[in-house]
């Protein structure tokens, strides 16, 4: 009884080691964002809920948020499983927030030939003044100390990334003590972390184990996967452009229906994605604006200068829609003409038909009446019978008509035509 006691115990405690074992890693690329946080925050979990050494955060970002930076750093100090933040690959970075998230890590790595600092902070939409700067910066200095104090590392240092937006590259952060090792790739990474003792965040000792780890990726799910692609501030403004291309085609051209469904799922879509981001004012007023003169055109004769002006307001609307320092959040200039581009041609289609239409003389109501031919039915003067289109009509002539004559429609009042005798080419021919 006693063996079998002792071999469930060895059991049970081997499958625990075997699961203490694992090491979950998230990859951090691109801006950082309120989804970034919330990928972090799913990691951490599923590393505490599989028993895992360490939760592994490769970084490679320019930059982000300032409260999604915040509540990054938290997720990272409050997680359970130890946190080491790897800055790579080879010619990544961790600029700006990505240096926050660094300092915040348990373990700080780079790969050679990778960056971090600049984390002076930079308001994504508009300057502040000198007072309320001062007040960011010396907010973000004393929260930057606090960080690499409570990891042992160098404060002075770190706090210069804020005050002179000094960057460092990975030999020069190693030699500083803003990080605590250099490593190649993973492989070196692990086995310099196997029995390394750090101190957590709550001044805790821990001794980790990363030999032998198996490594679990984190998978992004589905949601995530489509709010990080649109993040992009390029790719949601594609989005909301041609959502209200879709709109503008249905408001133009009613009736046709599939195109004003998926322009109000697109133009949703695009503005949710646009809302975290610092949008100007300026820009969204010219995008705006750009769309009024679209629709104008097929309005009023204006001989494209409004369907001009509305791509010019467009680009220019396109390029200053987001206003931040980042080029990562940014709009691009070749974004820009190319979405401006397809509604200019859309509109001079519209304009094409609707100029078309104008010229063609109409087939319906009194307009449609006057000059089609017919026959008398009866002898017409002051008063008489013909049929026209099909139809028996009363008529009046100013000369004489005899019955079974060839006629045409001068003009129509109320329900009598005006008709003269015709001796055209069609003469006796009814167009019915």
């Amino acid at each position: 009884m006693s063996h079998c006691v002792l071999g469930l115990l060895a059991l049970s405690l081997a499958s625990l080691q075997s699961q203490a074992q694992c090491l979950l890693r998230v990859d951090i690329d691109g801006v950082i964002h309120p989804v970034t946080v919330e990928i972090l925050e799913r990691a951490a979990f599923q590393a505490k809920q599989q028993n895992c050494s360490l939760l592994l955060v490769r970084l490679n970002t320019p930059g982000g948020f300032a409260d999604a930076t915040r509540r990054a750093v938290e997720v990272l100090i409050s997680s359970e499983p130890p946190v080491v933040a790897y800055v790579a690959p080879s010619g990544g970075r961790a600029a700006s927030a990505g240096f926050w998230l660094l300092e915040a890590a348990d373990v700080a790595a780079m790969a050679p030939g990778t960056n971090t600092g600049a984390a002076t902070p930079v308001l994504l939409a508009g300057q502040p003044d000198e007072v309320m700067k001062r007040k960011i910066e010396n907010d973000a200095a004393a929260s930057i100390r606090s960080l690499a104090d409570r990891r042992g590392r160098n404060s002075a240092e770190a706090e210069k990334t804020v005050r002179e937006s000094k960057s460092f590259t990975d030999r020069e952060a190693l030699e500083r003590n803003l990080i605590d090792l250099v490593a190649t790739n993973e492989t070196e990474l692990l086995r310099l972390l196997d029995g390394r003792e750090v101190r957590r965040f709550d001044g805790r000792r821990q001794k980790l184990a990363s030999s032998p780890a198996r490594i679990i990726v984190y998978e992004r799910s589905l949601k995530q996967k489509v709010q990080e692609s649109l993040s992009d501030p390029n790719l949601a403004l594609a989005i909301l452009v041609l959502g209200l291309m879709g709109l503008y085609i249905e408001f133009t051209a009613p009736g046709v229906v599939l195109p004003g469904v998926l322009g109000g799922i697109l133009t949703l879509l695009g503005l949710s994605a646009l809302s975290v981001m610092p949008v100007s004012w300026a820009g969204a007023g010219l995008i705006l604006l750009a769309i009024a003169l679209f629709a104008l055109e097929t309005q009023v004769p204006s001989h494209g200068v409004l369907g001009t002006g509305g791509a010019v307001a467009m680009v220019l609307g396109s390029i200053l829609l987001v206003d931040s320092p980042l080029p990562e959040l940014r709009i691009r200039l070749s974004t820009a003409l190319a979405l401006s581009l397809p509604f200019a041609l859309i509109t001079l289609f519209l304009v094409t038909i609707v100029v078309k239409a104008r010229r063609r003389k109409a087939a319906t109501g009194v307009e449609g009446m006057t000059g089609l031919s017919g026959i008398s039915l009866t002898d017409v003067g002051a008063a008489g019978q013909v049929l026209v289109h099909g139809e028996i009509w009363q008529a009046r002539s100013d000369s004489p008509i005899p019955s079974g004559a060839p006629i045409r429609v001068s003009s129509i009042h109320g329900l009598e035509l005006t008709v003269r005798p015709d001796s055209g080419p069609d003469a006796g021919e009814n167009p019915t």
